[in-house]
């Protein structure tokens, strides 16, 4: 019961759906973090959980979860096969990337810049000391690339050139028409609404629905709800190809499946990098629910067009006490108007 209690004191909503930040000093906040890690190791441990069920029989992952992240997706390469951190290494590494964070955000950039800290999300809920998201390869980075492997790279601040069709998410490469931006800015595909999930900046979170023949993963971020059928049926052709791709589910005992393919290749192969087209792309997704407040979510991204091995990561998902509201992607996506309007307008000044 005290851990229920602290857990969800640490993760209440607002009614826009971002996690409201502790009002803790960040060295209670760490004393905080570990007597949770501790108390929830603890409690499990001595009990025998009871995985709740539907009213179909199957495990029962329903409910809102959380699924940000200080962990990095690649381990450092000073760590080599080094899956965990000490308590002392995590927090030295968590006060330098605030400070690097911040320091970034403060920079000038061509133009008005990004978000400072204040409105990103910027550890799990849970206590994690590995040292990477990344579980396979060993060393916790991602594979090399096949000869020939698609690269394009985006970001906040200057566009950076390139030709369409522009795959990452954030970002562009021009501002001649809104195919020149990047997927999330053009609100297609979300920078963390999947598939598969990789925490990002904020809006990390997911609402699962189940019925006895379908699950629902509803994304926070652009609002997305991936309806996945449970029942055997024939696949799509082959020429059919979807942005999320096509995703179909099983039980495996206690454990969801989710088996995801016929990507339409025009979203970059891992979401994290600046790697692959998507189109070779199958993806595996598997969760786990493991005690009451978590949902160990797997996947398995195997793209023989872009990676020369396959990438195995494992993420935890938290469930937190509150509700999904909608995501309106950028108000109605005037800003991409404003953008483009913008752009025309310096065209304008710069010929007279």
């Amino acid at each position: 019961m005290v851990v229920t209690v602290l857990l969800r004191a640490s993760s209440q909503k607002t009614t826009r759906g971002h996690i409201v930040k502790t009002v803790l000093s960040s060295t209670l906040n760490c004393v905080v973090t570990c007597l949770l890690f501790t108390l929830t190791t603890t409690t499990f441990a001595q009990t025998d959980y009871v995985l709740p069920r539907t009213e179909y029989g199957h495990p029962d992952l329903q409910g809102v979860w959380n699924f940000a992240s200080h962990t990095p997706v690649q381990r450092a390469e000073r760590y080599g096969n080094r899956e965990y951190l000490s308590a002392e290494e995590n927090e030295e590494n968590r006060l330098q990337s605030i400070a690097a964070f911040e320091a970034r955000a403060e920079s000038h950039f061509d133009g008005v810049g990004g978000y400072n800290s204040f409105w990103y999300e910027r550890a799990a809920i849970g206590y994690d000391l590995r040292t990477s998201l990344i579980t396979y390869p060993a060393n916790g980075r991602l594979p090399n690339l096949v000869e020939g492997a698609y690269l394009q790279s985006g970001g906040v601040g200057s566009d950076i050139p390139g030709e369409r069709p522009v795959r990452f998410v954030v970002g562009g490469i021009r501002k001649d028409g809104p195919e020149d931006r990047g997927l999330s800015e053009r609100c297609i595909v979300g920078f963390n609404a999947g598939p598969p999930f990789m925490p990002s900046s904020y809006n990390n979170n997911v609402q699962i629905i189940q019925h006895r023949d379908h699950v629902v993963i509803m994304t926070e971020m652009i609002h997305d709800a991936r309806i996945v059928p449970l029942s055997a049926g024939p696949e799509l052709h082959d020429n059919i190809r979807l942005w999320s791709g096509d995703s179909r589910g099983y039980w495996d005992g206690e454990t969801l499946v989710v088996e995801t393919r016929n990507f339409n290749g025009m979203t970059q192969s891992f979401l994290s990098s600046s790697y692959g087209d998507s189109y070779d792309k199958k993806l595996t997704e598997r969760l786990t629910r493991v005690d009451p407040l978590t949902i160990e979510y797997e996947f398995t991204l195997d793209d023989p067009g872009t990676f020369t091995d396959q990438i195995a990561v494992m993420v935890p998902m938290t469930q937190v006490d509150g509700l999904l509201y909608e995501y309106a992607c950028h108000e109605g996506n005037y800003g991409m108007a404003n953008l483009l309007r913008g752009a025309r307008r310096e065209e304008l000044d710069a010929s007279q």
